[in-house]
C-alpha cells in the first residue's frame, strides 16, 4: 500500500460525519485507501450483481444487514440507496457509520447533493502525487520519466507496462462508464476525441474546431467535454475573470488529470520521445498544474486556481488564489532559465500592483538549481507545489 496524503484527513472526518465519501477516477487508489483507512469495517462491492441485486431489490433490508462500519464500494451503481442513507443516518447520526467509494462525479455528486447534503464529508482521490511516489521510493531521475509513467496506482503496485496499460484503461473506460454516462452510439468517435483533446493539451479550448476535426457538431463536442471532465479523465482551468481594462481571454484550457493517458493517446512509446515532441512544453505544464490540483484535493484547502491570457498574447500558466495572497506561477519545461521564463511574470506584476492582494511570483522549471531573479523565484520541476 503507498501511502496516501489523504487518509489522515479520511481519519480525522470520520470522527465527525456519518458518512464520508471518496469520489475520483477509476483505478486511482480509492477502494485501496478505503479498505487501508478503515480496515475493521465490512467491504460490500456494488459491481458485485448479488450485492447490487440485494441493494436495488430491497434497499431497507440490504442497509439493516449493513448498518454500521461498512464501506460500499461503486455506490453510483445504486443511485436509490442514497435516499435511504439519509433516513439511517437520520435516525442514527453516529460519526463514521459509512464509508463510500464512486467513480462517476456527475452521478455522485448529483445523488449527494440532492440526499445526503450536510450528512457527508465528500473527498476526491486522484492519481499519486510526485510527493507520494517519492516516498515510497518510486521515483525518477527525469520529469520526462514521471511524465510517461503517469501516476496510476497499478502501473506502480503491479510493475506494469505503462504502454499496455493505458490502452487497456482506455478501451475499460469507453465500453464501462461512458456507457453508463452517456447513451452515445459510434464509440470509435468518441475515442477519435479523446485522442484529439490529447492534442490540445494547454491550449484554449475551441469546440467548433474540436468538432469539426471530429466531425461531429459543436453542442456534441461540447456534451463530450462535459462527459471526460465528469468521469475525471480530462478537467479545464478557467481563466482569470479580474477587470484589469484589458481584453481577456474568457475560454477555458484544457489538461488531462494524468499525464501517462495522455502519452498513450498521443501514442508515446517511451520517455525519451518526450524531448522532441511537439507537444514537450503542454505536457510539463500540465504534470505541474495537476500537482497543484491535487495538492488542494489532499489538503482541502480553498484555494481557487485559473489562468491569465490577454488578446495581447501575455499569459500565465497558473494563478492560485487564497483568502490572503495571489501567486502566479509559470512552467517552463527546459533545464536552463533564461529571461524570457520570467517576462509574463513580471508583466502581470505591473498591471496586478493595485489589486490588493500580496503577488508572489514562481517559475517551475525542468532543470535543478534554485534561482531567483527580479522578485521571481525559479525552482526545480520536483519542488511543486509552491503555495
Amino acid at each position: 500500500m503507498i501511502t496516501r496524503l489523504l487518509e489522515k484527513a479520511l481519519t480525522a472526518s470520520s470522527k465527525k460525519y456519518p458518512i464520508i465519501g471518496i469520489t475520483g477516477p477509476r483505478q486511482s487508489g480509492k477502494t485501496s485507501l478505503a479498505k487501508f483507512t478503515f480496515k475493521d469495517y465490512h467491504y460490500i462491492s456494488l459491481e458485485d450483481i448479488d450485492n447490487r441485486t440485494f441493494a436495488q431489490d430491497d434497499p431497507r433490508g440490504f442497509l439493516a444487514t449493513y448498518n454500521n462500519h461498512v464501506i460500499f464500494d461503486e455506490i453510483q451503481k445504486v443511485p436509490t440507496l442514497f435516499s435511504y442513507l439519509q433516513t439511517a443516518v437520520d435516525e442514527n447520526n453516529t460519526p463514521g457509520r459509512y464509508i463510500i467509494t464512486g467513480s462517476q462525479n456527475f452521478q455522485l455528486h448529483r445523488s449527494i447533493s440532492q440526499s445526503l447534503a450536510g450528512r457527508i464529508a465528500l473527498f476526491t482521490l486522484l492519481p499519486l502525487t510526485l510527493k507520494e511516489l517519492q516516498n515510497a521510493s518510486f521515483g525518477f531521475k527525469t520529469w520526462e520519466e514521471y511524465v510517461f509513467n503517469g501516476m496510476y496506482p497499478r502501473i506502480y503496485d503491479q510493475k506494469i507496462s505503462p504502454t499496455s496499460w493505458y490502452p487497456n484503461y482506455i478501451t475499460t473506460y469507453v465500453e464501462r462508464d461512458v456507457r453508463d454516462l452517456q447513451n452515445i452510439s459510434d464509440l470509435s468517435t468518441f475515442q477519435t476525441f479523446i485522442r484529439l483533446c490529447a492534442g490540445r493539451i494547454g491550449q484554449v479550448i475551441n469546440l467548433s474546431s474540436l468538432g469539426r476535426d471530429c466531425g461531429i457538431s459543436h453542442n456534441t463536442a461540447k456534451a463530450w467535454i462535459s462527459l471526460l471532465e465528469a468521469s475525471y479523465i480530462i478537467y479545464t482551468l478557467k481563466p482569470y475573470f479580474e477587470n484589469f481594462g484589458k481584453r481577456l481571454v474568457k475560454s477555458h484550457k484544457l489538461y488531462f488529470y494524468d499525464t501517462g493517458l495522455a502519452c498513450s493517446l498521443l501514442g508515446i512509446r517511451n520517455s525519451n520521445e518526450i524531448s522532441t515532441h511537439y507537444l514537450k512544453g503542454g505536457l510539463f505544464e500540465n504534470f505541474v498544474i495537476t500537482e497543484y490540483i491535487k495538492y488542494i484535493a489532499n489538503s482541502q484547502d480553498p484555494i481557487q486556481l485559473s489562468f491569465f491570457r490577454d488578446k495581447q498574447g501575455h499569459e500565465i500558466d497558473l494563478l492560485s488564489e487564497s483568502s490572503t495572497k495571489l501567486s502566479a506561477i509559470e512552467a517552463k519545461s527546459g533545464k536552463t532559465t533564461s529571461q524570457d521564463y520570467i517576462k509574463n511574470l513580471l508583466y502581470f506584476q505591473k498591471i496586478y500592483s493595485k489589486k490588493g492582494k500580496p503577488l508572489s511570483m514562481s517559475v517551475i522549471y525542468g532543470g535543478e538549481t534554485k534561482q531567483i531573479r527580479k522578485g521571481v523565484t525559479i525552482e526545480c520541476w520536483e519542488k511543486i507545489p509552491l503555495l
